[in-house]
C-alpha cells in the first residue's frame, strides 16, 4: 500500500482514503496505492468504497509532474482497472472531483455526493482533454450533447445539477465517509453487483461536424475543445476498449502541441507571478477602508471591485452633483451583480447601508488605509489631488494612481511621502478585468508594495510588478504593436485586413475594433502629448488625427473605423477611413504593397515581441512571465499561446531575430532590434530560461 491510500476494513466494506494534502493530487503514490488497495479489497471485503480525506476527493492531476515523463500505472489503467473490479465500488466525494477525480468516480459503479460538491472535467484550460476515459464515459452517462457542453467549456457543475444530469446517483447531507458507507451497504443490502459505465449502451449520435465548428470558431484558435468533439464522437461509434484507444490518440497530439505548452505556462505563472522575492516577510499594511477619487467609469468599477472584496469605500468627486452620479454609477453595477446572482440582496442592502459613501470632500478620507486616485489623465490635475491626499490621510495611508501612462515618480516627488506612493493600473471595466499593474516608484516603500499586492489578492486580480516608464509594461508595448499596425497600413494593409488577420491570430478583437470600442479620442490626446518630443524620424499617419477632427471616436459616437448603427452589433468598416488613408499614401507617395494574414500576424507579433524584450532588459518587468501574464489578462493575447514571450519561444527566437532585422531594412528607427533578443540567441537560450533564473 501506499501511504498516499490509507486502507480501512469496516466490515464488508473496503474503505480506500485518499491521504494526499493539500488537494489529494492524483500523483504516481496515489494511483499505485487504489491499485493495491483495490486488489487487497477485492481478497477480504465484499464492497470498496473511494473517498477523501480532509477537504476534498480528488482535485485533479498532481501539477508536480507536469512535463514530466508519464509513469505506470497511468491515470487510464487506474480508471480502467477500478470499472473492471469484481466488487461494487463506490464512490463518496465531497470538495471537488476535477479532471481525473471525476474520471476516477466515473470509472467507479456509484457516486454519492454532499450537496456542496462539485464535479467537472476542465482538461482544456490545460490544452488537452479528458484522458483517462472522460471523453467516453461521462456521453455515456449523460449523452453526446450535454458531455460536450460539459467538457468543452470545462465549467464545475454543481452536485444538485450533477444529479439531474446522472453523473451522481445521490446526494445527501453529512459526513462525506458515513453517509458513503451507509450508502455502500444499502448496495450490499440490496443484492447489487458491479455496473461498469463502459458497459453501458453507446451515447445517441449528434451533428458533431456542426459542434466542432462551433468550437474552432468558439476557441478562435485552440484545438483542444473541437479536438475533445471528436473524442466524444469516438463514444458513439466504439464500444469502450476502442474508445479508450481512440481518446489516448487524441490526447497524446494535444498533450505533444505547443498550445498544451502554452496553456500549462499560464497556468504555472497565473500563480507565480505575484510571488516576489523582494517581497518575503514583508508585511503590508492594514488594509480595511479605502478612498477613490473620481466616480466615473474607472473610479465607480474601482469602488466596485473594493465593495465585492468587503472592503469599506469613500469616493470623492468634486462637488455634490457629481458625487451623486458617482453613487448611481455605482449602484447600477451592483444591482446588475444582484440580478446575475453574483451578489445576495442581503449583501447588498448591507454594502449600500454602511459600507460606500460618495462625498464631495477630501476630508472624508482621513482615516483611509488606501486612497486611490482615478482622476483626469493629466499630470496637473493628478499632482493637485495628491497635494489634498498630502494634507488629510493619515500617517501611513497608501496613496496610489490609477494612471495609464503618466511618470509616478514625479507624482510621488510632489508631496512629503513619496516612499507611500505607488501607480496602481487598472483595466477598465475595473470590477470586471483581471489584471493590475501595481507600479513601484522610485521611493516607494517595500510594504506600499506589498500592501498593493494584497490589494490586488483581495480583489482577485492579477497582480504584475511593473517599474515606471510611459505606459508601463502593457500600455508601452501596445503603443508599439498598434504603431506597427498603423504602418501596415500605410504600407498598404487596411485596419479591416488586419483586424481579421489577428482574430484569426486568437485575439477576440483586433486593433482597430478595440480602439473604436475604447475611444478613439485617447489614442489622439496621446499623440498629442507626446507630439513636443517626438523623434521627426517617427512615422504618424495623419488620418487617425483626422478622424477624431471630424468628431468620430467609434463606438460612442456611431462612427470610427467602423460604423455602428442603432441596435444593431458590431459594426461595417466605415468607407470614409479608405478615403483617408489613400489620400494620405498618395500625399506620401507610398506605393501601396500586398500584405498576407500570415505577413500581418508576423510583423504585429515581431513588433510585439521585441518591445516586450526591451521592457524586461529594462527592468519595466522583472521577468518574461511577467509580460506575459499582462498581455493575457489585459490585451485579450490568445491563451493558448502562453503570452507574446511564450508564443516567441515556440517559433524560435533566431527566425524571429532575423525577421527583425529583415523589417529594419526598410524602417531602422522603428525596428531596433532589441539587446536582450540579440544576447538571449547568441547564448542559445529562451525567455523561459529567464523565468527559471538564467542570466545572459
Amino acid at each position: 500500500m501506499s501511504d498516499a491510500i490509507e486502507y480501512e476494513l469496516k466490515g464488508d466494506i473496503a474503505v480506500l482514503r485518499a491521504n494526499n494534502p493539500p488537494v489529494n493530487a492524483l500523483g504516481h503514490a496515489v494511483r499505485t496505492g487504489l491499485i493495491a488497495g483495490l486488489e487487497r479489497a477485492e481478497a477480504e471485503a465484499k464492497a470498496v468504497l473511494i473517498v477523501g480525506a480532509g477537504h476534498t476527493y480528488f482535485a485533479g492531476a498532481d501539477i508536480k509532474e507536469f512535463g514530466k515523463p508519464l509513469r505506470e500505472p497511468g491515470l487510464p489503467g487506474v480508471c480502467t482497472r477500478i470499472e473492471n473490479s469484481p466488487l461494487p465500488v463506490i464512490s463518496a466525494i465531497h470538495g471537488t472531483a476535477l479532471g481525473g477525480g471525476l474520471e476516477v468516480a466515473l470509472g467507479t459503479h456509484y457516486r454519492i455526493a454532499v450537496p456542496s460538491a462539485k464535479v467537472g472535467l476542465p482538461e482544456v484550460h490545460l490544452g488537452i482533454l479528458p484522458g483517462a476515459g472522460g471523453t467516453q464515459r461521462l456521453p455515456r452517462v449523460i449523452g453526446a450533447e450535454k458531455a460536450i457542453e460539459i467538457i468543452t467549456s470545462g465549467r464545475h457543475v454543481g452536485a444538485a445539477e450533477a444529479l439531474e444530469l446522472g453523473i451522481l446517483d445521490e446526494v445527501e447531507e453529512g459526513d462525506v465517509e458515513t453517509i458513503g458507507l451507509a450508502y455502500a451497504q444499502r448496495i450490499l443490502d440490496a443484492g447489487l453487483g458491479p455496473r461498469p459505465v463502459g458497459q453501458m449502451p453507446r451515447p445517441a449520435p449528434v451533428d458533431f461536424d456542426s459542434a466542432h465548428v462551433a468550437a474552432m470558431k468558439r476557441g478562435r484558435g485552440q484545438i483542444a475543445p473541437a479536438t475533445a468533439i471528436r473524442s466524444i464522437e469516438g463514444a458513439c461509434h466504439y464500444d469502450i476498449t476502442e474508445g479508450l484507444e481512440h481518446e489516448r490518440a487524441l490526447f497524446m497530439t494535444l498533450f505533444n502541441s505547443p498550445q498544451r505548452e502554452g496553456m500549462v505556462h499560464a497556468f504555472f505563472n497565473e500563480r507565480a507571478v505575484s510571488k516576489l522575492p523582494e517581497l518575503k516577510g514583508v508585511e503590508p499594511r492594514a488594509l480595511k477602508a479605502i478612498g477613490v477619487i473620481g466616480g466615473g467609469t474607472m473610479g465607480a468599477g474601482i469602488a466596485v471591485a473594493a465593495l465585492l472584496a468587503g472592503l469599506d469605500v469613500t469616493m470623492v468627486e468634486r462637488d455634490a452633483e457629481a458625487a451623486k452620479a458617482g453613487a448611481a454609477r455605482v449602484n447600477v453595477i451592483l444591482q446588475g451583480s444582484v440580478k446575475r446572482g453574483k451578489l445576495s440582496q442581503s449583501k447588498y442592502d448591507a454594502i449600500m447601508a454602511s459600507g460606500f459613501r460618495a462625498l464631495d470632500s477630501y476630508d472624508a478620507l482621513s482615516e483611509a488605509d488606501m486612497v486611490i486616485e482615478a482622476a483626469f489623465e493629466e499630470m496637473g490635475v493628478k499632482k493637485a489631488i495628491f497635494a489634498e491626499l498630502d494634507r488629510v490621510c493619515k500617517k501611513g495611508a497608501v496613496l496610489a494612481s490609477n494612471t495609464s501612462y503618466l511618470d509616478v515618480n514625479e507624482i510621488a516627488a510632489s508631496i512629503s511621502r513619496p516612499r507611500d506612493v505607488l501607480g496602481l493600473h487598472f483595466f477598465s471595466p475595473a470590477h470586471v478585468m483581471k489584471l493590475l499593474e501595481v507600479v513601484v516608484a522610485d521611493e516607494t516603500a517595500p510594504d506600499v508594495v506589498a500592501t498593493g499586492f494584497a490589494l490586488g489578492k483581495a480583489l482577485r486580480k492579477i497582480a504584475v510588478r511593473s517599474g515606471v516608464c510611459d505606459g508601463f509594461i502593457g500600455n508601452r508595448i501596445l503603443k508599439t504593436y498598434r504603431s506597427c499596425a498603423d504602418h501596415m497600413i500605410m504600407d498598404g494593409a487596411s485596419p479591416y485586413e488586419i483586424d481579421k488577420a489577428m482574430t484569426d491570430f486568437g485575439f477576440a478583437m483586433g486593433p482597430y475594433e478595440v480602439a473604436d470600442l475604447a475611444g478613439l479620442d485617447i489614442g489622439w490626446a496621446t499623440r498629442k502629448r507626446l507630439a513636443p518630443t517626438r523623434d521627426v524620424r517617427e512615422r504618424v499617419a495623419r488620418y487617425a488625427d483626422k478622424m477624431c477632427e471630424a468628431g468620430n471616436f467609434g463606438q460612442k459616437t456611431g462612427k470610427g473605423y467602423y460604423v455602428y448603427e442603432a441596435g444593431k452589433r458590431g459594426g461595417t468598416p466605415n468607407p470614409e477611413v479608405i478615403a483617408l488613408i489613400e489620400a494620405e499614401r498618395a500625399d506620401l507617395g507610398v506605393t501601396a504593397q500586398d500584405f498576407t494574414h500570415e505577413d500581418i500576424q508576423r510583423r504585429y507579433m515581431c513588433a510585439m515581441v521585441n518591445e516586450a524584450a526591451m521592457v524586461v532588459d529594462e527592468g519595466i518587468a522583472r521577468r518574461p512571465l511577467d509580460v506575459d501574464m499582462v498581455l493575457l489578462f489585459g490585451y485579450g493575447f490568445p491563451r493558448h499561446w502562453g503570452g507574446p514571450l511564450k508564443w516567441a519561444d515556440l517559433q524560435g527566437l533566431e527566425g524571429i531575430l532575423a525577421d527583425i532585422k529583415r523589417y529594419a531594412l526598410a524602417d531602422d528607427f522603428f525596428w531596433q532590434s532589441s539587446a536582450l533578443l540579440e544576447r538571449l540567441v547568441a547564448a542559445g537560450k529562451t525567455f523561459d530560461d529567464l523565468n527559471n533564473g538564467d542570466t545572459v
